[in-house]
């Protein structure tokens, strides 16, 4: 290739900068060879003597196809006829690579300036540095209908999010003014899970706005009452709810006592009941089960093949690791929970096992020990805390810390392929161990499954759902759960009954209580008359709910 004269050389232009040099100049031989070519054939051919700079114009006007009328009538050799035609066909080549190399590469790598993408903000949340994989939360509030605008000091981050259609800006949110084109004077609330700089987050905010709601997420539990003292009014631990979660799971296979319910009305409950392999329910058809003649208790519905179903068909088979959706009394919550999952005999001697002591370890462990289990711990770093130094995914520290005999194993480490490995072993060393682990994608929760865990919480699901319960009040069995259950006005249905309704037909929603306008529940009865003045509780899947408080344009009430 040609090299590039000396002065420019120096200037070290980048490669995408030398071709268009190339291009242009190219592109200027060829027109002066045109101009040349086509002045000499009007000479030769059509015995015309032209100047050179009409001919220099003409063959402008016909590679930019503006025109060329003033010489059409002296063409008629046709070689003269030919050589036209294939200035105007390398006209139009040369017009597409000079809008290829030249003017789309112009404007695409022009900064993008992300504020005018936002649309106009009131009463959104402002998201700062949200490290749980941030499409997950905000999926959650898209669902929930809040507004919201993320701040990202990832300018890489913020694009890739922003081109996939979320509201995020970049900037930092030390910076006073990064709030301010987040519009923080009509927020409702600031939300940060800035890590280290979370205090400083916080300070930020509270000099630009003092009186705007504040809720902060930490890895580390110890610095609740640092962040409050700086002005969080909310401080949210996800992983230390994750590990209680697991524990409380693990502990509830050798436990009668119901975990995770939700008051709907009067006496009645709702709870997921998890059912285990050694289930008399399972092989069986709902049909067959007769819960209700049985308990007393109601399967609402229940996820079947990774499909929930409410309320489920009755030729359903119920196996291992269906989630049943129950409502009842306690007590007959209680006798369906023995048939799901009968409880095993807690012994002095039962041992669980915990997988990485980091803070969901912390959180898991003090809830084992504080319902009499045995717990042996294993992490790489060697501390007093630690049983068995070594790595969760390796065969001889489960061996070591006794895996083949005991009742439950919850995997708490932050890599995942670790925490896929420990449960394939797990299981390969003791089928009967009952398996609960975390997860930091929330991609991986369904090979966690296939891998054979019983129980699996992911990061930011659980992050996502106690952002959404803060800022909805709105119940969620379990902070990993995909149904939601949420209590809304009558005032639709007004003068017609619960089976003219047709909510179940248009939302996929169940309606499983009703109070009157004096707090009093009544039976769910596809006969009664709403009057609009009572409030009716909804159970659903995340898509379901949105789509009835949207068909129906009614809002959740605060929770009792």
């Amino acid at each position: 290739m040609v090299s590039l004269p000396e002065p420019l050389r120096r200037l070290k232009p980048s490669r995408r900068i030398r071709h268009v040099i190339y291009y242009l100049t190219g592109l200027v031989l060829v027109i002066l060879l045109y101009t040349v070519s086509y002045n000499y054939a009007l000479g030769r051919l059509e015995g015309v003597d032209q100047s050179i700079f009409a001919s220099f114009e003409f063959v402008i006007q016909t590679m930019t196809t503006t025109g060329y009328g003033q010489d059409s009538d002296i063409w008629s050799h046709p070689m003269m006829f030919m050589f036209v035609a294939m200035i105007q066909i390398s006209g139009i080549a040369t017009g597409f690579f000079t809008l290829r190399l030249i003017i789309i590469p112009l404007f695409t790598s022009a900064e993008l300036n992300l504020d005018d993408r936002l649309s106009s903000k009131n009463g959104h949340v402002i998201i700062c540095e949200y490290r749980r994989d941030s499409s997950v939360l905000l999926d959650e509030l898209r669902q929930l209908g809040i507004d919201y605008v993320l701040i990202s000091s990832s300018r890489e981050d913020a694009e890739a999010l922003s081109n996939q259609g979320y509201a995020v800006i970049d900037g930092s949110p030390q910076n006073a003014k990064t709030f301010e084109r987040a519009s923080i004077d009509t927020a409702r609330a600031v939300i940060t899970d800035a890590g280290d700089a979370n205090v400083n987050t916080i300070l930020t905010v509270r000099s630009v706005r003092p009186d705007v709601d504040v809720i902060a997420l930490t890895d580390d539990s110890s610095m609740t009452e640092i962040l409050r003292d700086v002005g969080a009014d909310t401080v949210l631990s996800p992983h230390g709810v994750l590990g209680h979660r697991l524990a409380e799971k693990a502990v509830a296979s050798f436990s009668s006592e119901l975990r995770d319910t939700i008051e709907i009305g009067g006496d009645t409950k709702l709870m997921e009941l998890p059912v285990s392999e050694s289930s008399e329910l399972v092989g069986r058809k709902v049909r067959e089960t007769r819960v209700r003649e049985r308990t007393g208790a109601t399967i609402v519905g229940a996820w079947l093949d990774g499909e929930l179903q409410l309320p489920p068909s009755p030729d359903a088979v119920i196996r291992p690791n269906t989630v049943l959706l129950v409502s009842g009394e306690e007590q007959a919550l209680k006798e369906l929970s023995e048939f799901t999952r009968p409880p095993r005999a807690f012994t002095e001697h039962e041992r669980f096992i915990l997988v990485g002591l980091g803070e969901v370890g912390h959180a898991a462990r003090t809830v084992i020990q504080e319902a009499g289990g045995q717990v042996v711990t294993i992490d790489v770093e060697d501390r007093p805390e630690v049983d068995v130094v070594g790595d969760g995914g390796s065969r001889e520290a489960l061996k070591a810390a006794g895996v083949e005999d005991a009742g439950a194993i919850v995997v708490g480490v932050p890599d995942d392929s670790i925490a896929l490995l420990a449960t394939v072993l797990a299981q390969s060393l003791n089928p009967d161990i009952e398996v609960l682990v975390r997860v930091s994608d929330a991609d991986t929760t369904p090979k966690a499954f296939t891998a054979g865990a019983d129980y699996v919480l992911s990061v930011p699901r659980v992050s996502a759902r106690m952002v959404a319960k803060e800022l909805r009040g709105e119940d969620v069995l379990a902070p990993a759960s995909q149904i939601r259950l949420v209590r809304v006005p009558t005032t639709p249905f007004a003068g017609s009954t619960l089976g003219e309704s047709g909510i179940y037909e248009q939302t996929g929603c169940r309606v499983i209580a009703i109070e009157d306008d004096e707090g009093e529940t009544v039976a769910i009865d596809p006969q009664w008359e709403f009057t609009g003045s009572e409030r009716m509780t909804i159970v659903g899947s995340d898509e379901a709910v949105q789509r009835f408080l949207k068909r129906f344009d009614v809002s959740p009430t605060e929770q009792p």
